[in-house]
């Protein structure tokens, strides 16, 4: 499985990057795919290598992208990245990588799929959504609160999740230096406050993409355990609704019983399902 590395912007010192996998097919449609991690931990190596394949076995070139992480960097910051990289692609990367810019698709996992969400509502739009277990809405208690799944685990003391925060801009890090981090914020119901530059406000309603969906939003598919822990089923239920009162194609797959992260048993037959259909979306829309 080949790769191509690049550096699609540097910010305060940090570069930025993505990988590339491409197909040999001259101007084949683009996958890019956004890691999650809770906009806190991550790299562009967290995609599988089992969905690169299906991806390029299907036709699809596929390009996994870092980004700012947060707290170092925030909200604001990160989508900036997203939206770069989505200019960078159209601009310079088609040439590089010969693949049809009319063409792409963003798919993302949890904070990533959020993140593919959001690219509905930026100037530059890719043609289709994928969220895996993403979620529309940054203002609901489930982002506010304290997290009943979480806080049933240790207690993280917020002088050890501070120490684990950089004093420097990161795109990288690996779950294991972060993932306390992450916990605190969930026990605490600080999330938001981390990863944003203020508590919840009406401000904060531009980084919903739930509450900014136009009739130019793209076709979305949305995928989401009905027993997910961590990001709540009813999101992309929501947003489901959401699209389709705005009269946006979407299609939202239920995986019953799914928990967060249902894709890791990629064996699976109700995940083998979901990505066949993943694939005929993608079909449909590219």
């Amino acid at each position: 499985m080949m790769k191509t590395s690049f550096v699609y912007k540097e910010v305060d010192g940090c570069e930025i990057r993505g990988d590339f996998y491409s197909v040999e097919t001259s101007l084949a449609p683009l996958v890019v795919y956004i890691h999650g991690g809770g906009l806190i931990w991550g790299t562009r190596g967290d995609i599988k290598k089992e969905q690169i394949a299906l991806y390029q076995q299907a036709g699809y070139h596929v390009c996994s992208i870092d980004y700012r992480l947060a707290p170092e960097s925030k909200l604001p910051s990160i989508i900036e990245d997203v939206q770069d990289v989505l200019v960078w692609l159209k601009e310079k990367g088609a040439a590089r990588f010969d693949f049809d810019p009319e063409r792409i698709a963003v798919i993302g996992s949890s904070a990533g799929g959020y993140l593919a969400l959001l690219t509905g509502t930026l100037q530059v739009r890719p043609k289709a959504i994928i969220s895996f277990y993403g979620y529309g809405d940054i203002l609901g208690d489930w982002y506010l609160q304290p997290s009943p799944y979480y806080s049933k685990m240790t207690k993280v003391p917020e002088a050890l999740a501070r120490q684990l925060i950089q004093k420097k801009t990161i795109s990288e890090a690996p779950i294991e230096k972060r993932y306390a981090l992450y916990l605190f914020c969930r026990q605490e119901g600080k999330w938001i406050d981390y990863v944003t530059h203020s508590a919840a406000s009406e401000s904060l309603k531009e980084f919903c993409p739930l509450k900014n969906i136009d009739a130019n939003y793209p076709p979305s598919l949305l995928l989401h355990g009905d027993m997910d822990e961590d990001v709540p089923f009813e999101q992309s239920l929501l947003m489901s609704e959401a699209l389709s009162e705005a009269g946006v194609y979407n299609k939202l797959i239920t995986i019953p019983n799914g928990k967060h992260s249902f894709d890791n048993d990629m064996d699976a037959p109700v995940v083998i399902d979901a990505f066949d259909q993943v694939l005929k979306f993608l079909k449909e829309t590219l």
